[in-house]
């Protein structure tokens, strides 16, 4: 099957694996409903118990974890592409342990959950900035970029673990899920907040698709295009922060839904396009759903957040990546 007709098979099936992970999350539960009830409920239709259920519990946790994951792989998928490096995705490189100290740090203030979003958003360009100024100093590759991603990742965690620490007992469990990674306890107000801005921000991503077109053809032949380089690399670089941060005021910092949902992608659909990007979105939305169905249902231990089982999941593969990277560059050296 050729490229275009196997890419609209794909975002079919992503499309109807997203809608029944939708319904299957509506639907079971320590009330298990039917899919036609949850479905009901869903949209405020049947009886009163079955949509407070639905809609106030159910619902708003699934809708999380579906913004959470189209923000995130799509962030994933415009960093890797524009560095050009399979290594590079937010959690990786320091975006989302930004946006989860923002968040926390806001939290501590006892700010009202309306601001979180741009205290996460503020967070990850904290981030973004210490990554380019260690950067800088180092003179600094892609691989070494990543590198220092992942210390200042480190260093921007345990702020958020000593703020855990030092909240008093009735904040701390609601700023657990900056450690993990949860979409447990979301509200609407949260989800509209941070859905809407993400909704806003994907849509810049897809408007820039053609600008990281033209960047694929290198810097010399972008430029001899008329493409100032620097300012669409920035403007894009600005777009997947903003992406990671927004998802990460959701979710905290959920780890392997940006780093590897791009590769898959890629391996099943071909060169990027537009459709591919949309694809990687609907991906998302499908893993990190789907992670959270399981982290709930399916473990032995319940109540694990979803960034466990993420993370699980995300650990030998950033493994396996990072030896095909040093090995890529062992052979290029010789």
């Amino acid at each position: 099957m050729h490229g275009p007709r196997r890419t609209l098979l794909l975002l079919a099936l992503a499309a109807v694996a997203l809608l029944a992970l939708i319904v299957t999350s509506v639907a079971v539960g320590e009330i298990p409903l039917g899919p036609v009830v949850a479905l009901k409920g869903l949209l405020g239709l049947g009886e009163r118990a079955d949509v407070v259920v639905v809609q106030q519990f159910r619902a708003p946790r699934m809708a999380a974890a579906v913004v959470a994951g189209l923000g995130l792989a799509v962030a994933g998928a415009l960093l890797q592409r524009l560095f050009r490096n399979p290594l590079a995705s937010p959690d990786v490189m320091g975006v989302t342990g930004g946006a989860s100290f923002g968040a926390v740090a806001m939290l501590a203030a006892g700010a009202p959950q309306a601001l979180i979003p741009p205290a996460a958003l503020g967070g990850g360009v904290l981030a973004a900035v210490l990554l380019g100024a260690f950067a800088w100093r180092s003179g600094a590759g892609v691989t070494r970029l990543v590198l220092v991603g992942l210390a200042v990742q480190a260093g921007l965690s345990a702020a958020v673990n000593f703020m855990v620490v030092r909240f008093p007992t009735e904040l701390a469990g609601s700023a657990l899920q900056w450690t993990t990674g949860s979409v447990y306890g979301r509200t609407w107000a949260e989800v509209g907040a941070a859905g809407g801005a993400v909704a806003l921000a994907l849509a810049v991503a897809f408007a820039q698709h053609r600008r990281l077109a033209v960047l694929d053809l290198g810097d010399d032949s972008a430029g001899a295009l008329g493409l100032g380089t620097s300012a669409a690399r920035l403007q894009i670089l600005v777009t997947a922060i903003a992406l990671a941060s927004l998802a990460a005021a959701l979710t905290g910092p959920v780890a392997f839904v940006a780093l590897a949902v791009p590769h898959l992608v890629r391996f099943l659909a071909g060169p990027p396009t537009a459709a591919t990007l949309a694809l990687t979105g609907l991906a998302g939305a499908v893993l990190l759903l789907a992670s959270d169905l399981v982290a709930q249902y399916l473990l032995p231990v319940s109540g694990l957040p979803v960034g466990v089982v993420t993370a699980t999941l995300g650990a030998p593969w950033l493994l396996v990546l990072m030896i095909r990277q040093s090995s890529s560059v062992h052979r290029s050296a010789r």
